[in-house]
């Protein structure tokens, strides 16, 4: 039979550690929205939107880079996810519109997060974090360019790069109130059916995404 004293000695620590894994979270989830609202948001104020003391959010994160790096690798994740519900299927040009689409909504709400990453950390870590949404974006160049609708004469890596730099050109575009935030989806997918499309094709005209 267990005695008093060993409960106390297990449950003690499981005790810690579950509250450990909910200061995290609540952690991370104040670093989003303070991040998204403010690149320049200080562990000061992050610790005050997690509700708990300077000296227990460095207990977790060493540095406010370190604080950078998770929240970003959060918010890809949950980038993926979306994506992930994202129909990539069917005609290639009709898929790049929703994907687009989806993007886009990630990219619009999550801009400044990246501001911040960009001033804390090295751009190939940066780079490292998007792998995922990457190779998703390729994997659609590349049905595309097999079944001729794009074209092929471009380095898949730079065709990606142009799609990932002109989503954050247009975040720039519509923070600064130069391009209205409903009209973005359209206008990237336009620039990129025409940059895209096989040489001698017609451009597909952007349509809205379902």
């Amino acid at each position: 039979m267990a005695r008093e004293s060993d409960r106390v000695d297990t449950e003690a620590p499981r005790a810690r550690r579950a509250d450990a894994r909910r200061n995290v979270e609540a952690i991370l989830d104040a670093a989003v929205a303070c991040l998204s609202r403010d690149p320049d948001a200080s562990v000061v104020d992050i610790a005050a939107a997690a509700s708990v003391g300077r000296v227990t959010l460095y207990g977790h994160f060493k540095t406010r880079a370190e604080l950078i790096d998770a929240a970003l690798v959060r918010t890809i994740q949950h980038a993926d996810q979306i994506l992930e519900t994202t129909d990539t299927t069917g005609d290639p040009t009709e898929a790049l519109t929703r994907l687009v689409a989806s993007s886009w909504q990630i990219v619009d709400q999550f801009r400044n997060i990246l501001v911040a990453a960009q001033r804390e950390l090295p751009a190939e870590r940066i780079r490292g974090v998007h792998d995922r949404v990457v190779r998703r974006i390729q994997s659609l160049l590349e049905r595309g360019q097999r079944g001729g609708a794009f074209r092929t004469d471009l380095p898949k890596r730079w065709m990606v790069t142009t799609v990932i730099s002109l989503m954050h050109a247009a975040a720039e575009d519509a923070a600064a109130g130069r391009v209205k935030v409903d009209q973005v989806p359209g206008l990237i997918t336009a620039t990129l059916l025409a940059a895209f499309t096989a040489p001698g094709a017609k451009v597909p005209a952007a349509r809205p995404s379902a």
